[in-house]
C-alpha cells in the first residue's frame, strides 16, 4: 500500500514537471522594450556669482565661479568660459554696480573697474553726479526713504514783507522730479531687512544741471524729499510733465497777513 502511494506520488511529480516544461516552451518570450533615444543636451560654462554680492562691494576671485549652463538658455550677455577663460582673474577687484545673488550669471554691465576711485564714483552711471543734502525725519519721509528709492525734491522758503505792514510770503516748489537716492548717510543698500533708515544726509543721483539747481536751492530755503510710489518710480507722471500752476493761501495771525504759494 505504501509502495503504491509512493509510485503515484512520483508519477504526479513527473507529470507536473513535464506540464510546466511544456507550458514554458509554448509561452512566447517577451523581448525587453527598446530604450528610448536620449537627446544630448548641449552645455557650456558661464560665470556666476558664488556668493551674494552687494551693491558697491569689491568682488574677489572667491566670489565667482564657472557653472555648467544649457547653451539654449545662455543669454548673449553671459560670460562664457570658451570666450573668456580668464574672466575670474580679469574681474577680480571690480566693484559691483548692482547687487547679485548666489548662482546668478554675471554680466559685464554689473561690474566696473574702479581704477583707484571710490565705490561711489564707480557705481555712478556715466554723466551723473552724486550730491548730498541734509535731511531729518520731517524732511525725509520719516525715515522711510531707502537707497535706490525715487523721490521728488521740494523747496520751501519764506520771504518777509517789506515795511512794517508788509505780509510775509511762504512758497513751496517741486524743483526736481523722479530722483534716485544713492545713499542714506553711508548706507548704499538695505541691510538686514531694515525698512526704515533715519539718517541725516541723503545722497542723490543727478545730472550736472540738476546738481547746480540743488546746490542753489539749499541756500534759498528748506529742502524736503517726497517719496514716490514704486509703481511710477521709473516713469514720468502727468505732474512731472505738466505746466506749473501757482495756488495761494492767505493766513492772518495776530493782525499779520501771510501768503503761502504752492507751485506745482
Amino acid at each position: 500500500m505504501k509502495a503504491a502511494r509512493v509510485v503515484v506520488l512520483g508519477v504526479a511529480v513527473v507529470a507536473g514537471g513535464l506540464a510546466a516544461l511544456m507550458a514554458g516552451r509554448q509561452a512566447p518570450v517577451q523581448a525587453p522594450p527598446p530604450e528610448e533615444p536620449t537627446t544630448k543636451l548641449d552645455t557650456t560654462e558661464v560665470l556666476v556669482a558664488r556668493n551674494d554680492i552687494g551693491l558697491g562691494q569689491s568682488v574677489t576671485a572667491s566670489d565667482l565661479q564657472w557653472q555648467t549652463w544649457p547653451v539654449a538658455a545662455a543669454g548673449a550677455y553671459f560670460i562664457r568660459k570658451d570666450g573668456k577663460p580668464n574672466a575670474i582673474e580679469e574681474f577680480a577687484g571690480s566693484i559691483a554696480r548692482a547687487p547679485m545673488v548666489s548662482g546668478e550669471p554675471v554680466r559685464e554691465a554689473k561690474l566696473i573697474k574702479a581704477n583707484g576711485s571710490g565705490f561711489m564714483a564707480a557705481i555712478l552711471p556715466p554723466g551723473k553726479r552724486a550730491i548730498s543734502t541734509e535731511i531729518s525725519p520731517e524732511t525725509g519721509a520719516g525715515g522711510f526713504i531707502l537707497p535706490n528709492d525715487r523721490v521728488d525734491v521740494i523747496l520751501s522758503r519764506r520771504a518777509r514783507g517789506e515795511g512794517s505792514g508788509g505780509a510775509d510770503t511762504s512758497s513751496s516748489e517741486t524743483i526736481l522730479n523722479n530722483v534716485r537716492i544713492l545713499a542714506i548717510d553711508q548706507a548704499i543698500e538695505e541691510k538686514n531687512g531694515q525698512k526704515v533708515v533715519v539718517g541725516k544726509t541723503a545722497t542723490l543721483e543727478l545730472g550736472p544741471r540738476e546738481a547746480e539747481t540743488l546746490a542753489l536751492a539749499r541756500q534759498m530755503g528748506t529742502l524736503s524729499l517726497a517719496l514716490r510710489s514704486i509703481a511710477d518710480g521709473n516713469k514720468k507722471t502727468t505732474e512731472d510733465t505738466g505746466e506749473r500752476r501757482d495756488s495761494g493761501i492767505n493766513t492772518v495771525r495776530f493782525g499779520v497777513t501771510t501768503t503761502t504759494t504752492t507751485r506745482r
